[in-house]
């Protein structure tokens, strides 16, 4: 991953620049991708580019990584069905505005409902 601040006049470049060719004689195996950063961050650095192999994976998941994916998953749809659920957004509105000044606290609404997920998932498979 590397920070790129692109010409003047260019504010933000998304998708492949270049991608691998279907052609073996005059294909590359790599693929030059940008990204523009679009969600609510305290960063201004939004602008990334990648250079990314084309490789196939050479070992299966980890226990712990198949186990960090469910955890992902799980939350993510948490979150999604909080942000969706009426009877709890003022409340969550009124905590998350009691703690985002704090040291420590989440600065988005969004990194608020993903730290109370979170804490709900682990208490209920962890404890």
């Amino acid at each position: 991953m590397a920070k790129v601040t692109w010409s003047a006049g260019i504010d933000h470049v998304s998708g492949a620049l270049s991608k691998p060719g279907k052609n073996g004689q005059h294909s590359c195996a790599k693929m030059l991708l940008g990204t523009h950063r679009i969600a609510p961050t305290q960063s201004d650095e939004c602008n990334r580019l990648y250079l990314r192999a084309k490789t196939k994976r050479a070992t299966q998941p980890s226990s712990n990584e198949l186990h960090v994916r469910e955890r992902f998953t799980a939350v993510s749809a948490m979150v999604r069905a909080r942000q969706a659920d009426l009877t709890k957004i003022t409340t969550d509105q009124e905590a998350y505005l009691a703690q985002k000044d704090r040291s420590g606290g989440a600065k988005t609404m969004y990194a608020y409902l993903w730290r109370v997920c979170a804490q709900e998932y682990d208490a209920s498979h962890n404890g």
